[in-house]
């Protein structure tokens, strides 16, 4: 890494991408001593450095990345390892932060298997790091978000008035689903809505109000479920008012990653309002080629006004991170 600051940019010259991905060297050395080559049932490894995340970023005219660990996060190592790889991997995103001004936020990673480690993570990551906000898998080896294991980490969160950016990951019985095909093709929207659904219906979102959830790639399958799973309240009540159910899940704000097109969008809109759409790319895990294509499909589609484009582009992030302004 160039201990050369890059020069600051300002997010409303450009866009702000908050579904973008880093694999810091010491996340490569553990995969690599785990033995995997390929995540989730097929997807091969990819590369990053600082250097080619700059370089995309002038592609797409992106201000600020907000860096995450993807799929499986440090899940794949247990105990004192993920506590340790998870220092690892923010201290590595704080490095990147503060030498490329503005160019870099951070959402810190949680080794959620230990509650008290994630806590004090928790403390590290905003005290310490000046992170963004945190990034949680869907599950953690079946535990989904919104168990009440977890209860003290959202509360923590909540009182931290934090923003969670949910990344789907294998569900435990992806074997059994998968088909042959990796998870992103199927269960990785599934596993998104399961975790949004859990955090709803265990109460979690309503007794933590003051967390910003975001979904990625537009909510999942969410947008075309959520009258299905409200309504089902009718078949297995859950205890909940399917009113306040659906205010819930109108609550989540949702990345345009790997959805931005004709079927994905109206429903979404449909859920949300433009307010809580927010530009992702998914890099380095969706090729350059498909990001050109959604970003094509952003900047030319008749779903939306010039200034809907700006809020998703900028606008809307710049509110849930104001320091990026």
């Amino acid at each position: 890494m160039s201990d050369v600051s890059s020069p600051a940019r300002s997010p409303r010259r450009g866009r702000i991408d908050v579904h973008a991905h880093y694999l810091p060297p010491a996340y490569y050395d553990a995969l690599r001593q785990a033995g995997l080559t390929e995540l989730d049932g097929g997807i091969s490894v990819p590369s990053w450095t600082v250097e080619a995340a700059l370089a995309m970023m002038e592609r797409f005219n992106i201000a600020t990345q907000i860096l995450s660990v993807s799929s499986p996060s440090v899940h794949f190592v247990a105990g004192d390892k993920a506590v340790r790889l998870a220092r690892a991997v923010n201290e590595a995103g704080a490095d990147h932060v503060r030498a490329h001004r503005g160019r870099f936020g951070l959402f810190a990673t949680l080794p959620l298997a230990d509650v008290s480690a994630s806590l004090a993570e928790i403390a590290h990551a905003f005290d310490r790091l000046g992170a963004d906000g945190v990034v949680m898998t869907t599950n953690i080896d079946g535990v989904y978000l919104g168990d009440p294991r977890l209860d003290a980490v959202f509360d923590e969160l909540n009182r931290r008035k934090a923003v969670i950016f949910l990344h789907p990951t294998s569900p435990a019985c992806f074997e059994a689903l998968s088909m042959g095909r990796p998870a992103p093709v199927i269960e990785f929207p599934f596993d998104t809505t399961r975790a949004a659904v859990n955090l709803v219906f265990s109460g979690t979102t309503k007794r933590c109000p003051d967390i910003k959830f975001i979904l990625p790639h537009a909510g999942g399958t969410l947008p075309f479920l959520v009258q299905r799973i409200v309504g089902a309240n009718r078949l297995a009540p859950s205890g909940m008012d399917p009113a306040d159910a659906l205010a819930q899940m109108r609550r989540f704000y949702c990345d345009t990653a790997g959805s931005a097109n004709d079927h994905a969008i109206p429903a979404l809109r449909q859920l949300v309002p433009i307010t809580q759409i927010l530009f992702g790319s998914d890099f380095p895990f969706t090729p350059l080629p498909a990001i050109d294509g959604f970003v094509d499909y952003l900047a030319a589609s008749r779903a939306f006004t010039e200034g809907e484009r700006a809020a998703i582009a900028h606008g809307n992030a710049l509110k849930l991170f104001p320091r990026l302004a």
